[in-house]
């Protein structure tokens, strides 16, 4: 019945920390339509609304909302490899982009500069790399956190080099998407049988009620949610 009814669907923000005050644990929109859609994983990827942007830059991400000490534990060469798969295969089928060309980060500073700062890159980032490779992705990586976004966004005189940046955390990736322009971001959950789009912006408790909220990115979101479903 989720599944039949529910094909398009635009969620505002939610603060996850007051449902589970009230007792209803809650970790986030994207976990839950996961669980009700019976889909076994999904990818949350932060992109720019804009439908008049050249390749608008999107980040998309390997683990979400998780304590940092626990993110190397949670990124597996098999969950990367199936994040990979799904973020390339909704960019063909969702997005329109015929070959997908991914930026994969590393976990560490500078990658692990070759195990010496870590050994993810080397043990599991970059044998999932070669696994996307070997299914036909375009995908490029592990390369250093502090210098792919540079890479991939649309300046002038600059276009961006890759159609996604798929990013080991929440804040590696979020931060500096938001930087950019927290105004027109929308937030996509990947993988699932229906559109979900949602602000890439929170709550804001301290400016309820009073007149003052910019709705662009829930306006973007909504955009971006009718476009994907045409």
């Amino acid at each position: 019945e989720f599944r039949r009814v529910l094909f398009r669907s635009v969620t505002a923000p939610l603060a996850k920390n007051v449902l589970c005050d009230a007792g209803i644990p809650f970790t986030g929109h994207t976990e839950y339509l996961a669980v009700h859609s019976q889909t076994e994983r999904v990818v949350m990827m932060l992109a720019d609304g804009r439908a008049d942007i050249e390749n608008p830059l999107r980040v998309a991400l390997a683990t979400t909302h998780l304590p940092l000490a626990q993110v190397s534990a949670h990124i597996t060469m098999d969950g990367l490899s199936r994040t990979i798969d799904i973020l390339a295969q909704d960019l063909q089928n969702k997005f329109g982009i015929a070959q997908p060309r991914i930026l994969v980060t590393g976990l560490n500073p500078h990658a692990g500069e070759g195990g010496l700062f870590g050994r993810e890159e080397i043990e599991v980032i970059a044998p999932a790399i070669a696994e996307g490779l070997r299914r036909g992705w375009t995908v490029v990586g592990p390369l250093s956190p502090d210098t792919v976004f540079m890479r991939a966004r649309n300046a002038p005189g600059h276009p961006g080099e890759f159609d996604a940046v798929l990013a080991m955390y929440h804040d590696q990736g979020l931060i500096p998407m938001k930087y950019l322009g927290v105004d027109k971001g929308v937030n996509v959950t990947l993988g699932l049988p229906l559109v979900r789009t949602s602000p890439d912006h929170g709550t804001a408790f301290d400016i309820a009620g009073r007149g003052v909220a910019d709705a662009s990115s829930l306006i973007e979101a909504v955009r971006m949610a009718r476009r994907l479903a045409l």
